[in-house]
């Protein structure tokens, strides 16, 4: 029942986070050739601003929160008292970040007119409770709730962006829609508190907790929002920023379909964890490492291969360098995704918030004078290694804090399989280029079928585990459909 339960909630919150970055990525061709490199990257740059006020003023809830709503799962009055001093907590830090942002980037300045617009990203993450519902484990309702408001959302922007003055209106629509969003959730919370009384709220009691998690949750703002700060704040030509933006987007949506199973395991492996059963939780954890190799190869080599077919049919002309930055960027996909299982799946609903604490610590010092560095000397080619190199230092500090649930030998048998296949995939992926050259929609299209039967196929004849399992869970939901 557990395994069945873990499986339908990744495949809610896999539609969940794709959703949230798939969509804009449809716009992205269009928009991309609307609005043009510099309009990308004044969004770029002034979203990266107010990111870090939401940063500030969320300090940490989202994940704090989870957990706690997931300790207290099946008993309602705590559940209710929870989240109601949690909420109270979060409308008191927001209210504080958005009132300094106001002050300092809205009254005047260049981009004072975006900045404006979003103020409402602050109120978004402010009556933002998708957390409550992670910690029940129940992602339907943040999924059917995204699927509405981002078609709109994508909708508008067709119709009413069109040329290279809509940027004011493309703010617009984005922030709205995660506004908007973020408050229609609150609609379902009456039901889980009916008959309820709230006693003897004492929210500050959740005050350290949560500060402790405040500098874990940087590490997010380090790999999405610092580059392209510093990238817009040394390098006057805001094109580099628009560069690195859409190679982020596109690593980033690859990102999140390997560690969509974070967030579904964080409250899996917090009750699991207070229910003591510690051979459970090394077995979620192992399973956990299976999925993101079993997924993160195929993707880093895939895209390796096919970006320079794909980044000139989806962005248009103008951005061959993002080409190169996929290139270099791409690494992460596997390294956040080992990063997501130790520190958001094990550390953190573990309680060991110090140790995951101290590792992406000194991954925000080292990328930040890496990127200082580098983008002086490269551009953003220079935030591109900087990215990689700080992910791959909180890694290596991470993997030392499970040394006695899994080492570091056992890490390299269970992702042998997936990296061999990965390089035969690549391969064969490289012959297809050399003989299909004046058809870029074609070499691209090809490459992908070839990649995902080789990369399958390598699988099914090194008989990978996890590979069949996935096949007999295919056949039992096959037979079970067909008996009805």
């Amino acid at each position: 029942m557990a395994k069945k339960s873990i499986a339908k909630n990744y495949a809610y919150n896999l539609i969940y986070q794709v959703l949230t970055l798939i969509l804009p990525l449809i716009t992205t061709p269009y928009i991309s050739r609307v609005l043009g490199g510099e309009g990308i990257g004044i969004y770029g740059y002034t979203y990266s601003i107010a990111s870090y006020f939401i940063l500030f003023g969320s300090l940490g809830v989202a994940l704090y929160g989870q957990r706690e709503i997931a300790y207290a799962q099946e008993n309602v009055e705590k559940r209710m008292k929870t989240f109601v001093e949690i909420i109270i907590f979060r409308f008191i830090t927001m209210f504080i970040a958005t009132l300094v942002y106001i002050f300092f980037f809205t009254l005047n300045g260049e981009y004072a007119i975006y900045y404006r617009i979003l103020a409402f990203e602050l109120l978004a993450a402010a009556v933002d409770i998708s957390w409550f519902f992670q910690g029940l484990e129940e992602f339907k309702k943040t999924v059917i709730r995204n699927i509405a408001v981002r078609l709109i959302s994508v909708t508008l922007i067709f119709v009413f962006v069109n040329n290279k003055q809509d940027l004011v209106k493309f703010v617009w629509i984005y922030s709205l829609a995660d506004f908007i969003g973020n408050l229609s959730l609150w609609i379902y919370l009456p039901k889980y508190f009916k008959g309820q009384k709230i006693k003897n709220i004492t929210f500050y009691k959740h005050i350290v907790p949560i500060f402790l998690l405040f500098i874990p949750q940087i590490s997010n703002q380090i790999y999405n929002n610092l580059d392209k700060t510093m990238i817009g704040k040394i390098i006057s030509d805001k094109t580099e920023v628009g560069y690195y933006e859409q190679a982020q987007k596109v690593i980033r949506l690859l990102i999140t379909v390997v560690t969509s199973l974070g967030v579904v395991m964080i409250p899996k492996m917090a009750s699991t964890f207070a229910s003591g059963d510690k051979e459970k939780v090394k077995n979620y954890l192992k399973q956990s490492f299976n999925f993101v190799f079993f997924l993160s190869f195929p993707l880093i080599f895939g895209i390796i291969s096919i970006s320079k077919e794909f980044v000139p049919i989806f962005f248009g002309k103008g951005y061959d360098k993002a080409v190169i930055l996929i290139n270099i960027i791409s690494p992460i996909i596997l390294l956040i995704g080992i990063a997501n299982v130790i520190g958001t799946q094990y550390l953190l609903p573990t309680k060991k918030q110090k140790e995951y604490t101290f590792s992406v610590t000194i991954g925000l010092i080292a990328n930040f004078f890496l990127n200082l560095v580098l983008i002086n000397l490269w551009d953003s080619v220079g935030a591109s290694i900087a990215t990689v190199v700080s992910q791959l230092i909180v890694d290596l500090l991470q993997i030392r804090n499970i040394k006695n649930e899994v080492s570091f030998i056992q890490l390299l048998k269970l992702s042998t399989k997936y990296f061999i296949s990965g390089i035969i995939m690549f391969i064969a992926c490289s012959i297809v280029k050399i003989f299909i050259v004046n058809d870029i929609v074609l070499s691209m299209i090809v490459q992908i079928m070839v990649g995902v039967i080789v990369y399958f196929g390598m699988l099914f004849i090194l008989k990978d585990k996890f590979l069949f399992m996935f096949l007999n869970r295919g056949k039992e939901i096959v037979k079970s459909k067909l008996k009805r």
